[in-house]
């Protein structure tokens, strides 16, 4: 029997740039968090499924500014601290929670209240008088000190499998999967940058050839498919004083990419839901509850659906057959995305999965569990993995036939055509947020390589078996809060935009005005590129929106600013800082084959 529809995890890898950047509360722990707690556990996972013979694909993405930082061996080296600081965490805390004993005990300084407030004739305390010793005993926990024996063995499991099963190489081991068949990686822009807000078309150029050159040196090949920085699409239009500018999939089929992925509501119309709607777990669900956020301009509902995939229109008029990009969009699938993505009915909501709020004073390990929907934290109860395993069985379970009864449905419902469910999550929402869903992946894989009626796929694959067949115009939104651009241009943030347009106006010039550069101005004006990409970066503005690093953010973005203007200047007054050019490459040490001449005006 052949199958009925197709389905793919589509999974977004991405990270703020954090290279040497600190540890707590911001910087490099970031990246060494989410490869304990998510990177190293999928491919933990997804080497597993193929040394157990299971069929399995997955989509997944990593922006090139994270597989620049995962690449970096002052980040891995520093990843193997991190662990080593988890593991003797852990070791204390099996110590601490075993208790003392009353041989061990800590003393506690306390006035003895039967003592008389006396002195002796020299006015010094006398014995009676002083401060008793009390004798404080703090009592063994026995299943705190299980869970952290339990955190010491996963702590140590994942310094195995980064050290010895992927060998310190954790970008090799996903290229190693794509190079198998089982995964298609897909790139972004550089640094991540927010497309449609850039206010110079050689920006966006410049963020897809830096992204695409970086893709090529990491996974030894060119990508054909992409996300675009925060499902952030911006179609042709016509400037007032005259000038068309292209829509994004212009430049996407001028660098040879086939397909990229959009918020629902950008398909089929109709207000924002799922994460553009804000009602979801993680980062993007803190931006609701800081905000009253805008209505946005909702676009008619349309028949266009999810379950297919579109080409994406290249004129202003509308849509035909002829015309059109040579790229497809795929949606996300609202029905599978919320099940997991949902802060009300999500699966990581349930109460015995772990919770992620409360952490440990000695360690700040996580030793309790979700317990009770908006229960304080200081009520939570405690972890068990074994409560929590059985949960994921069952959600696994329970998300496979849920693909399966609707693409049956939508088969039934569309007179036989095959159709396709396209699950988008952050990668980092599981293992990190999620702590269990990294397994649950895993075991959903496993599921659905099972079912006859399901063809797991790509999204690269899907589009070259299945062409659209249908073109569709699609309207500037993104999967931020209210479907546009409010996340990263709000009140708090519009200051931003003003720098950015400057440099990338700057940066124009210096292309025009050195065609045939000196190796001093080639070093610089690379260097100046560089620190363009960087302070383009769409984390800054999130991050101070979301109010998670705001200070942080603001100071990396304004560092960027003053390295470009420094570079800069050096050039237009004519004695180029070769010697600062090197120090700032130093400091980042990314996109090593970048080209400023890709900042060129593109009319």
């Amino acid at each position: 029997m052949s199958a009925i529809g197709a389905f793919t995890f589509v999974l977004h890898s991405h990270l703020p740039y954090a290279r040497l950047a600190g540890r707590w509360p911001h910087g490099e722990e970031w990246i060494h968090e989410a490869a304990s707690e998510t990177y190293i556990p999928l491919l933990q996972t997804l080497y597993d499924l193929k040394e157990d013979g299971v069929e399995f694909k997955l989509t997944i993405g990593i922006t090139p500014i994270l597989a620049e930082q995962l690449a970096d061996p002052d980040v891995l080296d520093h990843f193997d601290q991190y662990l080593d600081e988890k593991i003797e965490a852990a070791k204390n805390d099996i110590i601490y929670f075993q208790g003392e004993s009353a041989g061990e005990v800590q003393d506690v300084e306390g006035e003895d209240d039967s003592a008389e407030d006396v002195s002796d004739d020299a006015g010094v305390a006398s014995e009676a008088a002083k401060p008793k010793t009390i004798r404080q005993l703090r009592p063994p926990d026995p299943h705190a000190q299980y869970l952290a024996e339990w955190y010491r063995d996963w702590y140590e499991g994942i310094k195995y499998a980064f050290n010895h099963r992927f060998k310190r190489d954790i970008i090799g081991a996903f290229r190693q999967l794509q190079d198998e068949g089982y995964i298609e990686i897909t790139t972004s822009a550089a640094t991540h940058g927010y497309l449609p807000l850039l206010s110079r078309d050689s920006s966006i150029v410049a963020q897809l050839k830096t992204g695409i050159a970086s893709y090529k040196r990491l996974f030894g090949r060119a990508p054909t498919g992409i996300w675009l920085p925060e499902c952030a699409y911006r179609p042709a239009y016509i400037t007032e004083d005259g000038v068309k500018r292209p829509g994004i999939e212009t430049f996407l089929a001028q660098e040879g990419i086939k397909v990229f992925f959009s918020e629902t509501h950008t398909i089929t119309g109709g207000q924002p839901v799922g994460v553009a709607a804000g009602e979801v777990i993680g980062p993007y669900g803190e931006i609701k509850r800081r905000y009253l956020i805008p209505a946005s301009t909702t676009t008619p509902e349309r028949p266009a659906t999810t379950y297919k995939a579109y080409y994406v229109s290249d004129t202003i008029a509308g849509p035909t057959a002829e015309q059109h990009s040579d790229v497809a969009v795929i949606g996300r699938n609202n029905r599978t995305g919320m099940q997991v993505w949902s802060a009300e009915w999500g699966y990581p909501g349930d109460f015995d999965y772990r919770e992620f709020h409360r952490k440990a004073p000695t360690s700040g390990l996580q030793y309790w569990r979700v317990t009770a929907t908006k229960s304080d934290l200081a009520d939570k109860d405690y972890y068990h993995p074994d409560w929590a395993a059985y949960k994921v069985e069952q959600h696994a379970e329970h998300f496979a036939h849920l693909v399966g009864d609707l693409l049956r449905k939508q088969y039934q419902a569309t007179n036989g055509e095959f159709n396709l469910i396209a699950s988008n999550y952050d990668t980092e929402l599981f293992g990190h947020w999620w702590f269990e869903g990294v397994v649950w992946i895993g075991k959903v894989l496993r599921h659905l390589a099972n079912d006859p009626d399901i063809e797991l796929t790509t999204a690269s694959k899907y589009i070259a078996e299945h062409p659209p067949q249908e073109v569709l115009s699609i309207p500037e939104s993104s999967w931020g809060a209210g479907g546009g651009h409010f996340t990263w241009d709000n009140p708090e943030t519009h200051w931003m935009w003003q720098p950015i347009h400057e440099a990338e106006a700057r940066m124009e010039a210096l292309v025009a005005k050195f065609p045939t550069p000196t190796a001093d101005e080639r070093a610089v004006l690379n260097q100046a590129a560089r620190e363009l990409l960087l302070l383009q970066s769409s984390d800054w503005p999130f991050l101070v929106t979301t109010g998670q690093a705001r200070n942080y953010a603001i100071q990396r973005f304004s560092q960027h600013v003053e390295r470009f203007v420094n570079l800069v200047e050096s050039l237009e007054r004519g004695s180029p800082d070769r010697a600062l050019a090197e120090e700032y490459w130093e400091l980042d040490k990314i996109f090593p084959d970048i080209d400023y001449r890709w900042f060129a005006p593109t009319t």
